[in-house]
């Protein structure tokens, strides 16, 4: 693709990049909000500024040789890219945990929206410490009904990372339930189940819940996930038990196919 789009004030992605950006700005010394923007910069979509156009799954991201070292640029949107080049220029779109898997262990960095007030720098060792982070995804677990108990008191944190992961999950579960879960050995612990799963969003569902949790500052065991039918005994249970969250629900139009992403492109 080639971006020839002029910027606009910024929207959508860009805008709760801004956001996510401007918070992380705001409180140098606060993990928090630094956690918070990696999380935004792995579910939004980015557009990588390429060399030359893609060929087939190859890619050629145009590298800037820096004091800092060799970075790749990324763009909230096109118009952004547009800006920054001055002029249209070939480019891939794909998401960011996507661009963080391709680009660790490459000894490059990223740039992501320079040009702009929230633009920022992530040297070699960030981006590889960022695709750790994206790396691993929970497995769902095999639950009785009885092990079910009502959620207690939630973190913010938690509530705040999952109310923007799931903000992006239009139409891929009806809907989800928080609730206690007792385990065998006596330890409780908070679990998130999905309501009827569209087919083949398990996947996707679990990396992004998974990374909301990494994201949000709190220990990666500090949700389980499980999915179910709507008419399985678990669901009525859960029902009774736990708190609802009801997904967005998707544009008619705009509806695609749900799939695992491939794997990242190749760079050449």
């Amino acid at each position: 693709m080639t971006a020839d789009t002029p910027a606009s004030q910024p929207r959508g992605r860009a805008a709760a990049l801004d956001r996510a950006h401007a918070a992380m700005t705001a409180a140098p010394d606060d993990p928090g909000p630094r956690l918070a923007y990696y999380g935004r910069l792995a579910a939004g979509e980015l557009v990588l500024l390429l060399d030359r156009d893609a060929e087939d799954d190859r890619i050629a991201p145009r590298i800037f040789d820096l004091d800092e070292g060799r970075v790749v640029l990324a763009f909230a949107d096109e118009g952004r890219l547009t800006d920054f080049t001055g002029t249209p220029s070939p480019y891939a779109a794909m998401p960011g945990r996507t661009l963080a898997a391709m680009l660790a262990g490459t000894g490059l960095g990223l740039g992501v929206d320079l040009g702009t007030e929230a633009g920022e720098l992530l040297p070699a060792a960030a981006v590889d410490w960022w695709a750790d982070m994206l790396a691993a995804a929970p497995e769902p677990l095999d639950l009785v009904a009885e092990a079910l108990t009502p959620p207690g008191d939630l973190p913010a944190p938690l509530l705040a990372a999952l109310d923007t992961c799931l903000a992006d999950a239009a139409g891929l579960a009806a809907c989800a339930w928080l609730a206690g879960l007792r385990h065998p050995a006596g330890e409780t612990t908070l679990l998130l189940a999905f309501l009827d799963p569209a087919e083949g969003a398990e996947p996707a569902l679990a990396r992004a819940v998974s990374e909301a949790v990494r994201f949000s500052g709190l220990d990666s065991g500090a949700l389980d996930l499980a999915f179910f039918a709507s008419q399985a005994p678990m669901a009525a249970r859960l029902s009774r038990l736990g708190l609802r969250i009801d997904l967005p629900q998707p544009e008619p139009e705009t509806v695609a196919p749900v799939a695992d992403p491939d794997a990242p492109p190749r760079l050449r």
